[in-house]
């Protein structure tokens, strides 16, 4: 395979495609470059391409009327972004903010659309990505009706935390990703720390009794 085609060819929704096709999508496709906090996507408008990306992380969420916002994922290398508008026509479901650099393979919606045509395995790998996406958004909804703003932040410790090493979350990050307020997940934490649950740094929640956690975690 040509050495420029290898970076394309290590994205999932263009994995299994032969020289060629991928030949096509090299023809077609540019590299978007963002700067840390920069909006890619936003909420509402009209989707005009697709974006997969190729360095970096994304925050996908969406924000209330009130200002109150939900992560609904976080992305990394290799997957896409506004795939769902560009088949059904309609608006941008949600915004998506870089969390670092970012550097994407963008594809107009148009030109990607043809090539989804063109090579069925494209659109094969990207049911296979939306089905996972899908298995994820079941958890949220499932953690937002059954779960408590406790059991859904031990939840989020015993999991999230250790998700990417060396990573810091703020008590607004973790807020958002549990549908709640920066206040309630201090308050909770401040009364875990006095137990001795966790202990709270700069910027970071230390867990020092994980047990403790996995009891609070339950339903």
């Amino acid at each position: 395979m040509a050495q420029d085609l290898l970076p394309l060819a290590r994205i999932p929704a263009f994995a299994g495609l032969d020289e060629r096709s991928l030949a096509r999508v090299q023809a077609v496709v540019r590299t978007s470059s963002y700067e840390r906090r920069d909006f890619i996507l936003y909420e509402g408008e009209p989707c005009r391409a697709v974006h997969f990306i190729a360095h970096g992380r994304v925050r996908i969420s969406k924000v209330s009327p009130e200002g109150r916002e939900q992560v609904l994922a976080l992305l990394r290398p290799g997957e896409g972004l506004n795939l769902v508008p560009a088949f059904d026509g309609g608006p941008n479901p949600a915004s998506a903010q870089a969390l670092t650099a970012v550097e994407a393979y963008t594809l107009g919606r148009d030109d990607f659309l043809r090539l989804v045509g063109e090579a069925p395995q494209i659109a094969r790998n990207i049911l296979a990505d939306f089905s996972g996406k899908l298995r994820g958004v079941i958890g949220l909804v499932e953690d937002l009706a059954f779960r408590t703003v406790g059991a859904r932040l031990a939840r989020f410790l015993l999991t999230h935390g250790e998700a990417i090493p060396g990573r810091h979350w703020t008590q607004e990050e973790i807020a958002a990703h549990l549908g709640t307020v920066r206040e309630m997940v201090g308050r909770v934490l401040r009364a875990w720390q006095d137990e001795g649950v966790v202990r709270l740094e700069r910027g970071r929640v230390v867990v020092l009794d994980r047990a403790a956690l996995e009891d609070r975690s339950q339903p």
